[in-house]
């Protein structure tokens, strides 16, 4: 019985001393990072970009993973059910804030899942309509969709894509009636304002920002709390249209929830570094993208709020991806 006794506390001694002898030696091997989307997509390159240097700063090789599908429900998913030791990451955008909402199963809770590791990046939409529209703010916009109510309508990628939020959001702060157009993606909605299709639509900075600048599309407001350097006279939607919006698609790493603490810290300081590198943060900054570093515990709040928030706009406007 003595023995029986001395080989339970040992094995309790070893439950807790072998995982933090683990994370203690963090990495050991590559760490394989999870992007939900196809390559060379945005998302893809600006992971690949970080990707590289954060494997110079943790001695290991990042390896990127592309598991597209589902709006990014299929990586996401994955991750959330792997090994929770740190060596396998979760690129996240802020369509995994709205999915579980969008979608009858996602697969996965943003928030009780995973851990907010670090945020890279964070890109504003812009409020744009085509070169000959007659509106030229955003408050002549909104007196246009009231004198004809149900014949404007405003494009998106997609059901749940963030150009589709903000329109829905424009639509629940201004109270106007218009028609959501989606399309296959973001080229497809960006034709339809070169065309004159629609009459307007939210497509994230990055994607319009040439076709502004060329005199193509007008841009009446950026959706980030602050004026972007790019477009400086262009106003924010909260200059523009009191008390106005707030809409950003950002990006970030996540790991499952779980995973030890120092590794966290280990790996958010890492990725912090890279970010504050000043040719990392020029090539990101040069179509628009704004360089967002945070801590594990700001970045999990950001995932709760925008959980909240994007699943409330949900809810009001009946938006649902089967």
């Amino acid at each position: 019985m003595l023995q029986f006794r001395w080989f339970r506390r040992l094995g309790a001694l070893l439950a807790i001393c072998l995982p933090a002898l683990a994370s203690a030696q963090y990495p050991n091997k590559p760490v394989k990072l999870i992007v939900p989307y196809p390559a060379g997509t945005a998302a893809d390159a600006l992971v690949r970009l970080v990707g590289d240097r954060l494997g110079a700063g943790l001695g290991q090789p990042v390896v990127i993973d592309n598991r597209p599908g589902a709006g990014g429900n299929i990586g996401a998913e994955a991750v959330a059910k792997s090994s929770k030791d740190g060596y396998t990451l979760l690129l996240a955008t802020v369509d995994h804030a709205s999915n579980p909402s969008l979608y009858r199963s996602a697969g996965y809770d943003l928030v009780r899942d995973f851990v907010g590791v670090a945020t890279l990046a964070r890109i504003p939409g812009l409020l744009v309509v085509p070169a000959d529209s007659p509106a030229k703010n955003v408050q002549e916009l909104v007196a246009l969709a009231k004198a004809r109510p149900g014949s404007l309508n405003f494009a998106s990628g997609g059901n749940g894509s963030q150009a589709h939020f903000g329109g829905e959001m424009f639509k629940q702060l201004t109270g106007v009636d218009v028609v959501h157009v989606p399309y296959k993606g973001g080229p497809d909605m960006v034709l339809s304002l070169l065309s004159n299709q629609v009459a307007f639509a939210f497509p994230t900075f990055v994607t319009v920002l040439q076709n502004v600048q060329a005199g193509k599309m007008r841009a009446l407001a950026v959706t980030s709390a602050t004026r972007n350097p790019r477009l400086p006279d262009v106003p924010t939607m909260k200059e523009a249209l009191p008390p106005g919006f707030e809409l950003n698609a950002w990006f970030g790493i996540l790991a499952p929830a779980g995973v030890p603490a120092d590794v966290v810290n280990r790996l958010n300081t890492e990725i912090n570094k890279v970010l504050n590198d000043p040719a990392i943060r020029e090539r990101m900054q040069a179509d628009g993208t704004a360089v967002f570093t945070s801590t594990p515990e700001e970045f999990a709040a950001l995932m709760k709020s925008d959980t909240a928030r994007l699943a409330d706009i949900v809810k009001k406007s009946g938006i649902r991806i089967d």
